[in-house]
């Protein structure tokens, strides 16, 4: 047990600078799309005169569940605005211990989830496959199902269905060669 629960912390860092390498560099520009300077001035200054008056949050725009919200939507064009009123810093500490507390919960939950068959999976490859086959299974549906559902272009999503994938996979991975209970026949 304490194995396992030291594996799901080793897990949560490897995750966390995964993480880091993908949203922390120069490399998280791939996934977004970008405007010339005046569009974006113009767009920035459309989102302080709207939506500061409703405050941080999510929105759909336009709006549906009335005749003409969903005559504009499908029309078009559509977006989701992921919204935050009052700005925070480019590198932002705050979310970056929050972060890093997120990650190690997800090896730690990843490492019990792993060690439930830990001693009935004993060879690597195996447990190696649970791990990956659970990290596919969660990214590609969370992930990838946003453009699918909701016809947003697959550029960013990909990116990120990349990122997580690959971090879930290598925390799994480390938790389940070094980390899991050991039980019949080891490789």
């Amino acid at each position: 047990m304490a194995k396992t629960l030291f594996g799901g912390i080793v897990g949560g860092v490897a995750l966390y600078l995964i993480g880091f390498v993908f949203w922390g560099t120069p490399l998280a520009r791939l996934a977004f799309n970008r405007l010339e300077e005046p569009q974006m001035a113009a767009l920035h200054q459309a989102l302080a005169e709207t939506l500061t008056t409703s405050g941080t949050g999510t929105y759909l725009v336009p709006t549906t569940g009335t005749a003409a919200g969903d005559l504009l939507y499908a029309r078009g064009p559509v977006a989701t605005v992921h919204f935050n009123v009052g700005g925070f810093p480019v590198v932002d500490t705050g979310s970056l211990g929050t972060g890093f507390l997120l990650a190690i919960v997800t090896g730690l939950v990843l490492a019990f989830a792993l060690g439930t068959v830990g001693a009935r999976v004993s060879d690597f490859m195996s447990r190696a496959r649970i791990a990956i086959g659970f990290a596919l299974a969660a990214t590609l549906y969370i992930d990838i199902g946003q453009p699918v559902f909701n016809h947003y272009g697959y550029g960013y999503w990909t990116y990120m269905f990349f990122a997580d994938f690959i971090g879930l996979s290598v925390a799994g991975l480390i938790i389940a060669r070094w980390f899991l209970p050991r039980g019949g026949i080891q490789s």
